[in-house]
This record gives structure tokens, C-alpha cells and sequence, in this order.
């Protein structure tokens, strides 16, 4: 059995980048794949009292797609691991959940899996954005929002919502998944970066909101410093496209841990190849 994974993550239900992952998850036949969020296309979003669509992209692609790749590869189908983003409505949670069963992947926001004497650990939650799709914001570590960002409390939700949102966060979510548990041997799939870093870095230059300067930095506080303090094995992140580009680094080293990104603003499919052994020899192929 191959002992390297696959990582990717921001595909917005594009069905070329699909079709190019299937490809290579076929032809390599990696021991896991990671899926880091916002996955559908944006025709899936179903808004309160707005009759709804069938998604097609789930039932008449997606889930034809994984089948086809477990039917073909048989005992050396992956381990697939994945969870929603911030632009994938949580109405489609039941989805996964219900297609689980078939073992063609693992759901995997707050819950957890053991895999090679590794815990694989996933978080969906992002700090407040600019948009109204509010389903998997939470507060970061305080009830604050960026000047420009929408407030987990506004905007709209496809779910009622776990808790009040108006006390949650990601800081206190973290530190509940965590409990006493030692992580140098976990993974952590996580939709947003970590706060000031390679990997969130936005294209916000020169951008003023409300007299002040925008923070071109936009992932979680909450999330740097549980990586600081917990120095997990390893971090997989997505959801800020352009960081790469800007930045020229798509993973970074936070003292022991090592953090990668699959968020890409291109046209190919970014897939991030690494080992558990040493994830720090991580590449990443544009295909």
C-alpha cells in the first residue's frame, strides 16, 4: 500500500478539477485523500424561502464520480477524508452523512479518525467574511468582526444553527475538540488558515474600509495559536485563493508543525502530495 496522500481543497464544484483529482487518485492510488472544503458549486446554495433545486452536482456528479473510482480500485480505494467550507451550504451536510455508509469517504468536521497510528481530526468554521452565507462562520476568539465582514449573527443560514451563535467560537470549539488529548500525532483538516501566515494572505493592498486600512491577513486567530500551543503533526488549510500567488509559499513550519494549503486561483488543479512520515517534504503539483 502507497504511503502518500493527496490533499485538496476550493474546487467550487468545478467538474474539470474533479475529473483531473479522480484521474489521479486512480492512477497513483494514494493511502488518503483529503477534501478541505468549500467543494459545490454555488447553484447547490439553497436561500431561506427560495424554492429549492435539485443539486445535480451531488447526486448526478459527485456521487457517481466517487463510486466509479471505489469500483475501480477496489481494495486500494483511499481513505477519503473531507469537509464543508464557508461557501458550501450546510443543507448538504445530510448528503455525506448519507452516502458515508457506502465507506466512499469519511465526514469529518468535529469528529475524529484513526488512521496509521495518526488521529485525523476536521473543523469547518472560518472566521466572519464579507458574505451572508453565515452556515460555517463562528467568532474567532472574540465577539468582534472585521470592518467590512458581516457578523455571524447576520445574514442568512441553510440549518438552524448548533449552540448561540452569539457566544460561540472557534477558539472555545477547538479547545473542547482538543480536551486532554496529545496531538503531536494528529492531523488537523481545517477550512480556514491560521492568522498571519503565508497561507492567509488576501488581496486586500490599498483597500480602505470606513477610514481604515483592511487587514490583508484574514485567517483565525484561534487557529494559530492552537497550533502553537498544541504543535499537531500536521495542518491542512484551504479557503484564501490568491495567498500562494501573493506570497509565493503555499506551507509554512509553526514551530513543529507543519501547515500546507491547497487554495489556488488558477486554472489547474492544485494537489498537494505529502507523507505522514514527513510532511515537511510536501509538494505540490498544478495539474
Amino acid at each position: 500500500m502507497n504511503d502518500f496522500c493527496f490533499f485538496v481543497s476550493d474546487l467550487h464544484g468545478k467538474e474539470s478539477k474533479y475529473e483531473k483529482l479522480f484521474t489521479q487518485v486512480g492512477n497513483k492510488k494514494p493511502r488518503a485523500l483529503f477534501l478541505g472544503g468549500d467543494l459545490l458549486p454555488a447553484s447547490v446554495l439553497q436561500q431561506p424561502g427560495v424554492p429549492g433545486k435539485d443539486p445535480g452536482f451531488l447526486r448526478d456528479f459527485l456521487l457517481p464520480g466517487f463510486r466509479k473510482l471505489k469500483t475501480r480500485l477496489g481494495d486500494a480505494y483511499p481513505e477519503v477524508f473531507l469537509i464543508l467550507g464557508n461557501d458550501d451550504p450546510r443543507s448538504a451536510e445530510p448528503f455525506f452523512l448519507e452516502h458515508q455508509s457506502e465507506g466512499l469517504w469519511r465526514y469529518i468536521h468535529d469528529a475524529s479518525f484513526e488512521m496509521d497510528g495518526v488521529t485525523i481530526y476536521g473543523y469547518s468554521y472560518v472566521p466572519p467574511t464579507p458574505f451572508l452565507l453565515k452556515d460555517w462562520e463562528r467568532y474567532d476568539v472574540s465577539r468582534y468582526a472585521d470592518p467590512g465582514c458581516i457578523h455571524p449573527t447576520d445574514g442568512f443560514r441553510t440549518v438552524v444553527p448548533d449552540g448561540d451563535v452569539e457566544f460561540e467560537t472557534i477558539k472555545k470549539d477547538l479547545a473542547r475538540m482538543a480536551g486532554e488529548n496529545q496531538l503531536s500525532r494528529s492531523v488537523f483538516l481545517f477550512h480556514s488558515p491560521p492568522y498571519k501566515t503565508d497561507l492567509d494572505r488576501a488581496g486586500l493592498d490599498g483597500v480602505m474600509i470606513d477610514h481604515v486600512p483592511a487587514d490583508v491577513h484574514v485567517g483565525s486567530i484561534a487557529i494559530r495559536e492552537f497550533i502553537e500551543t498544541q504543535q499537531p503533526l500536521l495542518t491542512l488549510h484551504g479557503h484564501i485563493h490568491e495567498s500562494s500567488r501573493i506570497t509565493g509559499a503555499w506551507k509554512q513550519r509553526i514551530n513543529k508543525t507543519w501547515a500546507l494549503s491547497a487554495a489556488y486561483d488558477g486554472a489547474g488543479l492544485a494537489l498537494v502530495r505529502f507523507r505522514l512520515a514527513c510532511p515537511g517534504s510536501a509538494e505540490r503539483l498544478i495539474v
